[in-house]
């Protein structure tokens, strides 16, 4: 029986999901490997092998530290795998095993983050994109979650294409009772719901929503996310800038984020970079419109079931929205082929390719 380590390191993070389904599903699907999944001290309760060949164990090595090059390296030599799969680019650039390496995007060496030292983060860039090439080229095979990403990745690091196999993501229904938020009762709102970053566009968005303001007076927009320093930073420029009938809702659980979804006039996903863009799937899962940005991978994964526009084009972004806003039909045909689209992505498939990939890594095809 060969020994599979997986990095879920991220498994508590925004970028958790792709992990806890896979392994969820990696469960499910294979009694053949030992799987070992490490995971941070915080973490280890709340995660816990279904199957005899699943084990956890605890990984301290914080991510882009001197422990992940030295600590966690020590750690996976001591495992001794047959292969480990890192669910992210962070990882010891120097450990000599096997590796598939997913990664997400290359959003973070592309975007400054305001809140951050420019210096020390620009700094930390560069070490990023190192890690990002270095991690390219020792890994037995890559995983992107999109054809996007697999290309961006060809054009950074030159690896080979057919190196990287691309393992679309899902979205899965939430099943927790719908909450509703009481301060939206009767209300009608647009939604956006996720991190604050540079890339997420959010200031494009809330410029587009004060010039629809005019024709929609009574509109809201909320934005929704854990509140964080950019998020303070954008809501302080928006009160400075006068613009009203916002809502920065901070954290919402899974009851309430399902109430949004469901009740949202339309779901607005106005980024400049993504890797897949999960929340739009979301969206369409509850039978919300979605209005999106047609950058980077969003096109390839809602196809024809979102409405797009320039998410540098301000007034094309008003005009996107407020097009779903007033035509029935066009909103009615979103709403259908959004509830169409989303059944064409599945995570047991992408546990199934995942598991192709490891087969493939180890050399049992």
């Amino acid at each position: 029986m060969k020994r599979i380590v997986i990095d879920a390191r991220e498994l508590r993070t925004s970028t958790g999901r792709y992990m806890e389904r896979l392994l969820h599903y990696l469960q499910e699907i294979d009694r053949k490997h030992e799987y070992i999944v490490l995971l941070k001290p915080e973490d280890i309760a709340s995660w816990n092998p279904e199957h005899a060949n699943f084990s956890k164990h605890v990984c301290p090595h914080k991510e882009f530290g001197f422990s992940e090059q030295v600590g966690f390296k020590k750690q996976l030599d001591g495992l001794r795998p047959d292969l480990v799969h890192f669910g992210m680019v962070q990882q010891p650039i120097w450990y000599r095993g096997r590796v598939v390496t997913t990664v997400h995007d290359l959003t973070t060496m592309r975007f400054s983050n305001p809140v951050k030292n420019t210096a020390i983060y620009t700094f930390k860039q560069q070490v990023y994109k190192y890690v990002v090439w270095r991690a390219a080229h020792k890994s037995a095979a890559l995983i992107t979650p999109s054809q996007f990403v697999a290309d961006d990745v060809v054009r950074f690091t030159g690896v080979r294409p057919d190196k990287i196999t691309v393992t679309n993501e899902a979205a899965d229904a939430i099943t927790v009772r719908a909450q509703p938020v009481k301060q939206l009762a009767e209300q009608k709102f647009l939604l956006y719901i996720g991190r604050p970053m540079t890339h997420k566009n959010l200031e494009r968005l809330i410029e587009a929503f004060a010039s629809l303001r005019a024709a929609h007076p009574k509109l809201i927009l909320v934005l929704a996310g854990r509140k964080d320093a950019n998020y303070e930073r954008i809501e302080d420029n928006a009160y400075v800038n006068g613009v009203k009938n916002l809502l920065f809702a901070g954290f919402v659980s899974e009851g309430q984020l399902r109430w949004l979804y469901e009740h949202c006039e339309a779901y607005v996903f106005p980024s400049l970079s993504e890797g897949f863009g999960l929340p739009g799937l979301e969206a369409m899962r509850h039978g919300a419109p979605v209005v999106s940005s047609n950058a980077t991978c969003l096109p390839e994964i809602y196809g024809d079931a979102a409405h797009y526009f320039d998410p540098t084009d301000v007034p094309a972004m008003a005009d996107a929205i407020n097009e779903v806003l007033t035509d029935k039909h066009l909103r009615a045909s979103l709403v259908k082929k959004g509830q169409d689209q989303v059944e064409k992505y599945s995570w047991r498939q992408m546990a199934e390719q995942t598991l192709e990939v490891y087969k493939k890594a180890l050399n049992e095809e």
